[in-house]
């Protein structure tokens, strides 16, 4: 029988493990490198001697006892540098963008929405849009989005404004017939494209018997009260849904497996997501506790930038425009690979 394991020991013989009493699958991967043969494209993703298991579920047992407001080490500077393989060098740097996807069409019904596929208005369009040309300047080499139609069309509406000027696709891996049909034979058009990896992990909060519900009859129904714990408490989920805490835990695990390992060498990402999911990254990244992320509020279509170097992850805010300099402005070495990737895209123009 597998172990069951304590999260703030970091240490278990079993690949399954427990976090806050629910689990999540940390498969174990050691000293190998892991090709993701997508058929369309080939993710190289440098994995460690140690365990990610035991690197995620620490960093996981972090985000929890902050939420419970206790005092923890930091685990992004520890753990995540130890955890990878020493060959990464220290000095890679990478861009990781975050994007709440635009207003959607029961946004502006003013409906619980959760985890019904529902798409954009004009003005979501439009938001989409304008951010993509606020991150315009900032190299994105892979995208990932929720499996929700939103924000996918989010993603791609955004990346019509990008300097770089390559194509998005979506990579469809769910069978056979899906790898094949969409294969890509022109490895230069490969090169003029951005991978996109959709994941339902990623998708907002799901919200059980509230979804379709109008916001302000549910609260004269319920209660102010009721539905304001409902909707803003960590743990609390409504009817037949999940909590915030319960989005949380999916959500960042599959940014510790998925995501962050792609950072690690330096590849430059973009996640088109939802409020509640990108608020549990947030939470992550910031280590926030409970009350601080029930408190943060994410708009529409509003990119937010963290520079990953050295195993640390630097809040760099939110862009007014392409041109803005100061403290969001992106590095030198981030400004150089775009200008590089500029000049390979002219290049291949003339030809």
């Amino acid at each position: 029988m597998a172990a069951v394991c304590s999260p703030s020991l970091g240490t278990s013989s079993s690949s399954r493990c427990y976090v806050s009493s629910r689990p999540c699958i940390c498969p174990d991967l050691r000293w190998s490198s892991v090709r993701l043969s997508l058929e369309i494209f080939k993710v190289e993703i440098g994995r460690s001697e140690r365990s990610l298991c035991q690197s995620n579920r620490m960093k996981l047992s972090a985000v929890i006892a902050l939420a419970s407001q206790t005092s923890v080490s930091d685990p992004i500077s520890t753990s995540s540098r130890n955890d990878f393989s020493d060959s990464l060098k220290k000095s890679n740097e990478a861009a990781l963008i975050l994007i709440r996807h635009g207003e959607s069409l029961w946004n502006e019904k003013n409906l619980f929405t959760g985890c019904v596929d529902v798409p954009l208005t004009k003005k979501g369009v439009e938001e989409a849009i304008q951010a993509g040309k606020r991150i315009s300047n900032i190299p994105v080499d892979m995208i990932y989005a929720s499996s929700l139609i939103r924000a996918q069309m989010t993603a791609m509406l955004a990346m019509t404004q990008h300097r770089q000027q390559k194509v998005p696709i979506i990579l469809h891996d769910e069978n056979e017939r899906a790898r094949t049909w969409g294969h890509i034979f022109s490895e230069e058009t490969k090169k003029q494209s951005i991978p996109v990896i959709t994941a339902w992990q990623l998708n907002e909060r799901m919200y059980g018997e509230l979804q379709g519900l109008n916001k302000q009859e549910t609260a004269e129904r319920y209660g102010k009260e009721q539905v304001h714990e409902w909707r803003r408490s960590y743990d609390i989920p409504p009817p037949n849904g999940e909590s915030l805490e319960m989005c949380a835990q999916r959500a960042v695990t599959y940014f510790c497996d998925e995501i962050e390992p792609q950072l690690f060498i330096g590849k430059n990402v973009m996640i088109a997501a939802h409020g509640n999911s990108l608020r549990s990254i947030i939470m992550y990244l910031d280590r926030l506790t409970s009350q601080e992320v029930i408190s943060l509020e994410l708009s529409t279509g509003i990119p937010l930038l963290y520079i990953f170097k050295e195993g640390r992850f630097v809040r760099r805010g939110s862009p007014v425009g392409p041109t803005e300099a100061g403290v969001y402005a992106y590095t030198r070495r981030l400004a150089q690979q775009l200008e590089e990737d500029a000049f390979e895209l002219h290049h291949n123009d003339e030809r």
